[in-house]
């Protein structure tokens, strides 16, 4: 079926890190990085069901958006970045 073939998951990465690029906010990128692990685990050779591949791909899912999170992090006192100076005035 089409969710053993490795390649299937990986074109779903990329078309999911291109929506990321339309839709910043770290939306998609976790689910881009889950399905693009799956793929390199079916080249590796583990044989995934679909229930397996979907558990596999949700776990490392959030496991990559909770670290992307954690490296690029969010702006403490909410989302809005605010200038206190302008490089221009020296």
């Amino acid at each position: 079926m089409i969710w053993e073939i490795w390649w299937a998951w990986v074109a779903a990465g990329l078309a999911l890190a291109i929506l990321e690029v339309l839709v910043p906010g770290f939306v998609f990128a976790g689910f881009a990085i889950g399905a693009v692990l799956v793929g390199m685990l079916l080249v590796i050779g583990v044989v995934f069901t679909l229930a397996w591949a979907l558990v596999v791909f949700a776990v490392a899912s959030v496991i990559s958006w909770l670290l992307l999170r954690a490296l690029f992090g969010f702006r403490h006192g909410g989302q809005v970045k605010t200038f206190d100076h302008d490089i221009n005035d020296e």
